[in-house]
């Protein structure tokens, strides 16, 4: 029995196989921490390519497109990152007295980390698209989640819903192992895409 490559169901095979040996490979890159800017920046590189008609082989892609993203995407990641978990914390201090002003104040810390995680995302994003300087790029990055609320929203609601999921139903963290992260920057692309193209006056 010969197995037609070009069948759709083979097809479909080979690109969910794909995806999860991205998640995988994702996952692992991500481990000493400090990379993890480098390696989302690279996730978001190869789904990106492959968004457009399929083209690319994600798998065989991420590891160069790491190299290639590595000193940008970590210098951004630390910057914006850093930022994130200092107003958090901030955040969670001010939410401990039970004074109504310090509460306001825990909720701007919070909201402020919300948008230190969006400029991240947005930075990933253009990391993978751009070669543009490294001020530029932050520049824009801290610039695109003002512009464009609803897609970075929905930049923001992608991850929230994947650790939600998580925490309410626990089983799930083997989706999230296996396919979570590949298939989320998956429709992230389409995301950037467009965000990109609006502003691409400001983006580039």
């Amino acid at each position: 029995m010969r197995i037609d490559p070009e069948n759709r169901a083979v097809q479909g095979l080979s690109t969910f196989l794909e995806f999860v040996v991205l998640n995988i490979l994702f996952l692992l890159c991500c481990i000493p921490i400090v990379t993890i800017g480098a390696a989302t920046s690279a996730l978001f590189e190869v789904t990106r390519r492959f968004s457009d008609e399929e083209s690319g082989r994600p798998v065989r892609d991420f590891l160069p497109a790491f190299a290639r993203n590595f000193l940008p995407a970590t210098g951004l990641s630390l910057i914006l990152l850093t930022a994130a978990v200092a107003v958090a914390f901030s955040g969670l201090f001010w939410l401990s007295s039970p004074e109504p002003l310090f509460t306001g104040l825990a909720v701007l810390g919070f909201a402020a980390a919300a948008y230190a995680v969006a400029a991240f995302l947005h930075a990933m994003g253009l990391v993978a698209a751009y070669r543009a300087s490294f001020r530029q790029t932050l520049k824009n990055a801290l610039l695109l989640p003002a512009a464009e609320p609803l897609r970075t929203l929905v930049l923001l609601v992608i991850p929230v819903t994947v650790l939600c999921l998580v925490i309410v139903f626990p089983p799930t963290i083997f989706l999230v192992a296996t396919i979570g992260f590949s298939v989320g920057a998956y429709g992230c692309a389409f995301l950037f895409r467009s965000v990109h193209r609006r502003r691409s006056g400001t983006a580039a």
